[in-house]
C-alpha cells in the first residue's frame, strides 16, 4: 500500500511538472512568434539571417526540434536565455583565387596591355623597314657601280632605273597587287617641280658615281643638311637655332677634308654629288609645299614620281648620249663581262626602285628625325660595304674626314629636332 501510494504521488508530481513545462513552452513559443512577426513588420524589405541560441542540455535531458510549420518544441530544458531567438546581421566576404592543379599558391595572371603590344609591333615594323632599306641601297650601289665601270653612260643608266620602277608599279596596279592611286590634273601639276628636282638629283648622283668611288660620292652627299639649311635660310627666309648652324661646321669640314685627301679625286664626280645634294633639297621643299594635303602617299607617291621623272629624263638622255653611243657601249660591255652584264643592269634598275620605295614607305611610319638618322646610318653602311667590295684605297685622314662629316650629320638631325 505504501509503495502504491508513493508511486501515485510520484506520478502526480510528474504530471504537474509536465503541465508546468508545457505551459512554459507555450509562453515562450508565443513570445518567439510575436517577436518574429514584429520584426517582419518593421523591416519587410531587409531579410535578416536568424541564429539559434546555444542549446545546452543538462545531463539526462533530451530535446528534439521539429522542422514542420508551426515550430513545436517537445522539450525546452536547457534551451538557453529566455529572450528566445535573436536576430544578427551577417556579412559575407568572398575571396576568389586561381590555383594550379599541383600547387596551393595563387597564380598571378597578367594580361598584356593592348597598347604595349601595338607599340612593340610598330617598333618591329620600323626595324624591318630600316634593315630592308639599307640592304637594298647597298645592293643597288654595288651593282650600279659595276654597270658604270663597264658601261660609262650614266644618263641611260638613270633612265633604265626609272623605267624599271615604272614598269613594276604598272604591273602591280594592273594585277591589283597594289591599289592604283586616284589622281587628277592638279596632282600632276603639283608633282611636276618635284619630279624635275628628283630627275636632276638622280642623274647628278649617277654621273658622280661613274667618275669617282662610291664611298666618296656618299661622303659628299652626307653634306646635304648644309645645303638644306642654307637654301631655307637665304631663299625661304627660315631661321634656325644656333645649335643647327654649329652642327654644319663638322659636316662642311669633314666633307672638305675627305675631298682634299681623296686619292682618285675627280671634279666632275665631286660636282655631280654637290648638284645632287642641292637638287634633292629642292625636291623636299617642293614636295612639302606643293604636295601638302594630297591623298597619294608612300609607295604610290614614289611610283607617280618615277613615271613623271622618266618622261622628263628620256629626251635629255637621248640628246646627251644617244642610241648610237649606247649600242657601241653595250656591245663592248657584253664582250668584256658576258651575259652577267645584263643581270647587273636589271639588278641595279630594280633595286634602285625598291630601295626608294621602301624609304618612302618608312617615311609614312616614322618621324622626320628618325628618318634622318636612318639615312645617316644608311650612308655608313654603303661607304663601308663599297670600300670592302671594291677594295677602295682609303687614307687615314680621308677616313677621318668621312667620320667627321657623318657625325656632323647626326648632330644636325638632333639639333634640328
Amino acid at each position: 500500500m505504501r509503495r502504491s501510494s508513493k508511486n501515485e504521488r510520484e506520478e502526480e508530481e510528474s504530471d504537474e511538472q509536465d503541465f508546468h513545462l508545457s505551459s512554459k513552452m507555450k509562453k515562450e513559443e508565443e513570445v518567439f512568434l510575436g517577436k518574429t512577426v514584429q520584426q517582419k513588420s518593421q523591416s519587410p524589405r531587409q531579410p535578416r539571417l536568424l541564429s539559434l541560441p546555444s542549446l545546452t542540455a543538462a545531463k539526462g535531458q533530451k530535446f528534439s526540434l521539429s522542422a514542420q510549420k508551426p515550430l513545436h518544441l517537445s522539450s525546452v530544458e536547457g534551451f538557453g536565455s529566455s529572450e528566445g531567438l535573436r536576430t544578427r546581421p551577417r556579412k559575407l566576404n568572398f575571396e576568389c583565387k586561381a590555383y594550379e592543379a599541383d600547387r596551393s599558391e595563387p597564380i598571378n595572371i597578367q594580361i598584356p596591355d593592348e597598347k604595349a603590344r601595338s607599340v612593340a609591333a610598330q617598333k618591329v615594323k620600323i626595324g624591318i623597314y630600316f634593315a630592308t632599306w639599307w640592304a637594298l641601297n647597298v645592293v643597288f650601289n654595288i651593282y650600279n657601280k659595276k654597270v658604270l665601270n663597264a658601261f660609262p653612260y650614266p644618263w641611260l643608266t638613270s633612265t633604265l632605273s626609272l623605267a624599271a620602277g615604272s614598269l613594276l608599279m604598272l604591273i602591280s596596279w594592273a594585277t591589283r597587287i597594289a591599289e592604283a592611286p586616284k589622281t587628277d590634273l592638279d596632282f600632276w601639276k603639283a608633282l611636276a617641280p618635284v619630279a624635275v628636282a628628283h630627275t636632276i638629283g638622280h642623274v647628278a648622283a649617277t654621273v658622280s658615281m661613274s667618275k669617282v668611288a662610291v664611298s666618296f660620292t656618299h661622303i659628299i652627299k652626307s653634306g646635304e643638311p648644309a645645303f638644306s639649311v642654307l637654301v631655307s635660310r637665304f631663299l625661304l627666309g627660315e631661321t634656325f637655332p644656333p645649335s643647327v648652324y654649329l652642327s654644319l661646321l663638322p659636316i662642311i669640314g669633314g666633307c672638305a677634308l675627305a675631298a682634299v685627301t681623296e686619292l682618285n679625286f675627280n671634279m666632275t664626280g665631286f660636282m655631280g654629288a654637290m648638284i645632287s645634294n642641292l637638287a634633292f633639297v629642292f625636291r623636299n621643299i617642293f614636295s612639302k609645299r606643293g604636295m601638302k594635303g594630297k591623298a597619294v602617299g608612300g609607295m604610290n607617291y614614289y611610283a607617280c614620281l618615277s613615271m613623271l621623272s622618266l618622261v622628263i629624263l628620256t629626251p635629255f638622255a637621248v640628246a646627251v648620249e644617244g642610241p648610237q653611243v649606247w649600242a657601241a657601249g653595250w656591245q663592248k660591255a657584253i664582250s668584256q663581262i658576258g651575259p652577267n652584264f645584263i643581270w647587273w643592269v636589271a639588278a641595279q634598275s630594280v633595286f634602285y626602285h625598291l630601295y626608294n620605295q621602301v624609304s618612302y614607305m618608312s617615311l609614312n611610319e616614322i618621324s622626320p628625325l628618325t628618318f634622318s638618322i636612318g639615312n645617316t646610318m644608311k650612308r655608313i653602311s654603303v661607304i663601308v660595304s663599297s670600300i670592302i667590295i671594291f677594295h677602295t684605297p682609303v687614307q687615314p685622314v680621308n677616313a677621318l674626314g668621312a667620320a667627321i662629316a657623318i657625325l656632323g650629320t647626326f648632330i644636325y638631325s638632333q639639333a634640328k629636332q
